[in-house]
């Protein structure tokens, strides 16, 4: 009898005392087959953290607050403006007869004494920079008896009076769309390219007279948003659970060890996390209400209908500026954006303090533009915030600074620095959100509250809160809920992000 088979010889003895390639585990194969070799490697058991912190989500968390909601529908409601002042307005004759219909502009000569009269039009389209008046639609609210003063515009579509005269006379009939005034004084030539913005600066009557039939009610803008829900899992089964790795894992959160799914699990939940404020930042409402947005699910019969985000927002209801800064073209440029900033904000709240969130280029560019500035510097540049230092202030990593009567404070908003996230679209430079809170309605409590202009509401109630639920489903790392071999994390959250007083904040776009 003989042995049929055997067990290869371990050793393969050479004729010289030498190291070869074989000797080594060879980690070039792609199966690790050389991981059966005897000789331990010298292996860096730590990850190398090349991307830094690869997480976006800061910027909300920063300028915003968070609340409960219990309803499919956010409601809130805006103020209007205290005073109307109409633009775009056409003369139309200096008769005694008020017209009440034709749009057909005129011309008249100067006039060097007082009492003439002037009968105006007023479209009914306004620009939206004069923001929400009491003004009705189809109908001026100018009343008999009030004082009016009314200058050329600069253009017949800039909404802004020149440098001409002013008229200043008392409204004596209105109807509709027409307006007649009487002058205290002179009156310019009017010519008939040119158009008038008009404003109620007062009233005056006779002594014994009465008071005015007609009265103004306030006007108010309303606003909603809906929240959406936003998922996301992590599956792994029973067996890799247990499996041990030779690569000590860490994560932005702090989460470290040599079980390789607690990587996948904690980056999973740090991606989530980036979702909820991305989707916050960069949402948008289904215009299309009739079209149908059918979600994954095909057995589903919901469309999805968006949620309006931080962009879209500042986009429809505050101000856009196109090529900030591009004048400085490497430090040659001026002041003459911030001016420009400086003037809109003056139309809207007028909010002292405000932050700038840029990306690099833009954040360069205006360091560029303030470092010509120096103490001696006839435009009045401020460096409050930093005591009136100018060493302090003027450095590459400076702040903030003070223009006229605004304090601006400027940081880097890695959202739109990150390769892999905005910072790979060259739309939008930075965005200029005002600091403090706003005042509005509230729906539910029947009274005027005061929140932060931008804040998240996510859904809550005493049984459900809804802002970051996860779990955890299977029949591994836990009591069994499932047959399934598995453990399987959920995310979830319903959130939308409201944008009170937009007409304040200001989006940075490039040219």
């Amino acid at each position: 009898m003989a042995f049929t088979s055997g067990i290869p010889a371990a050793l393969q003895p050479t004729q010289t005392k030498a190291l070869y390639a074989g000797n080594y585990i060879d980690f070039t194969d792609s199966s690790f087959n050389m991981w059966a070799q005897q000789f331990l490697p010298d292996v860096y058991e730590q990850e190398v953290e090349r991307y830094g912190n690869r997480s976006i989500g800061s910027f909300l968390r920063m300028v915003s607050a968070e609340m409960p909601s219990t309803s499919d529908q956010i409601i809130w409601t805006e103020q209007g403006r205290l005073h109307t002042r109409y633009a775009n307005i056409v003369y139309l004759s200096n008769a005694g007869t008020m017209p009440t219909s034709g749009t057909t502009p005129a011309a008249a000569s100067a006039v060097t004494t007082g009492g003439n009269i002037g009968n105006f039009f007023v479209p009914t389209s306004q620009p939206t920079s004069l923001g929400v008046t009491t003004q009705g639609t189809t109908a001026v609210n100018f009343k008999k008896g009030q004082t009016v003063m009314i200058q050329a515009q600069t253009s017949a579509t800039s909404a802004i009076g020149g440098t001409g005269a002013v008229i200043k006379g008392v409204v004596t009939n209105v109807s509709g769309q027409y307006f007649q005034v009487k002058s205290y004084g002179a009156v310019p030539a009017i010519t008939t390219a040119q158009r008038f913005t008009a404003l109620a600066y007062g009233s005056e009557f006779a002594k014994g007279s009465g008071n005015f039939t007609e009265k103004l009610d306030p006007s108010y803008a309303t606003f909603t948003n809906s929240p959406v829900i936003l998922k996301e899992h992590y599956s792994i089964n029973g067996s890799d659970t247990a499996q041990i790795g030779w690569i000590e894992v860490t994560s932005e959160n702090g989460a470290s060890g040599y079980l390789w799914y607690l990587k996948s699990e904690h980056e999973n939940r740090l991606r989530f996390e980036d979702y909820l404020e991305m989707s916050m930042v960069e949402g948008v409402k289904q215009l299309n209400t009739g079209a149908t947005l059918n979600f994954y699910d095909s057995a589903l019969t919901a469309t999805a209908k968006g949620t309006e985000g931080f962009f879209e927002a500042i986009e429809a209801r505050g101000n856009v500026y196109s090529g900030f800064g591009a004048q400085a073209g490497g430090g040659g440029g001026a002041l003459t954006d911030f001016d420009a900033v400086l003037v809109q904000l003056d139309k809207q709240g007028a909010i002292e303090e405000n932050m700038l969130f840029l990306d690099r280029n833009l954040s360069l560019e205006i360091d560029d533009i303030l470092a010509q500035q120096n103490g001696g510097y006839s435009g009045g540049t401020s460096f409050g915030v930093f005591n009136n230092s100018e060493d302090m202030a003027l450095n590459l990593g400076f702040t903030g600074y003070r223009r006229g009567s605004y304090d601006f404070y400027k940081t880097d908003w890695k959202y739109l620095n990150d390769f892999s996230t905005r910072g790979g679209f060259g739309d939008i430079e930075g965005v200029l959100v005002p600091a403090g809170t706003s005042t509005v309605y509230d729906q539910v409590l029947g009274q005027n509250i005061k929140r932060p202009f931008l804040h998240i509401r996510y859904r809550a109630s005493e049984t459900e809160n809804r802002k970051m639920k996860s779990w955890v489903t299977g029949s591994v790392g836990g009591p069994s809920s499932s047959p399934i071999d598995e453990m399987r994390m959920h995310y979830l959250s319903e959130r939308c992000l409201i944008v009170q007083g937009a007409n304040n904040f200001v989006l940075f776009k490039d040219a």
